[in-house]
């Protein structure tokens, strides 16, 4: 095996995305994903916890990315302005269009794998709020404004990702974020 060769990680992604495809996320295991990549379960694990993890990759940083963002705001912008910063940033740390599209076609396929990004989103919401208590939002309105800004990304997420156009992340965010406004006008 080729234990040697960089990216690991991205290899092993690769592999997995490759056989959760082909044999469905149930069929496949640990050691068919670390053998397709050239790599032992051993070094698997040492990348993630299970397989589902895979799919999770990254997902320290792209909440980090968001909060950090939501936190750099300035003080004068409205609390949906600063969400709408820290969603827009995610864009910065999704992987290209089609490791998207098929990390979700994955997710969308697989009740367990909708129940774990259900709850890192979850957890990301959680972040945002408290993120957006620490810049002196009340914990209601810091709850409300995470949670719909949760719901704004999913949305924007999805329209991005079956865009023919293949307009940018900030676009797809900004128009939906247009459309929950006016629904509270």
């Amino acid at each position: 095996m080729s234990r040697w060769e960089p990216d690991a990680p991205g290899r092993l992604q690769l592999a997995a995305f490759e056989l959760y495809t082909e044999r469905g996320y149930d069929q496949t295991t640990v050691a068919e994903i670390a053998a397709r990549a050239g790599l032992t379960e051993r070094t698997f694990f040492r990348h993630f916890a299970d397989k589902r993890e895979v799919l999770f990759n990254g997902g320290d940083r792209f909440r980090a990315t968001i909060v950090d963002h939501v936190l750099a705001v300035p003080a004068s912008a409205t609390t949906l302005e600063v969400v709408t910063a820290g969603i827009q940033a995610a864009g910065s740390v999704f992987p290209d269009r089609d490791t998207i599209r098929r990390r979700q076609a994955l997710l969308h396929a697989n009740p367990e794998l909708q129940e774990r990004e259900l709850s890192k989103l979850a957890t990301l919401a959680t972040s945002i709020s408290q993120a957006l208590r620490d810049r002196g939002s009340p914990a209601t309105t810091a709850d409300l404004a995470a949670e719909t800004g949760v719901a704004v990304m999913r949305i924007a997420l999805t329209r991005w990702i079956e865009d023919p156009t293949e307009r940018p992340w900030r676009t797809h965010v900004n128009t939906t974020m247009a459309e929950l406004r006016q629904l509270t006008a």
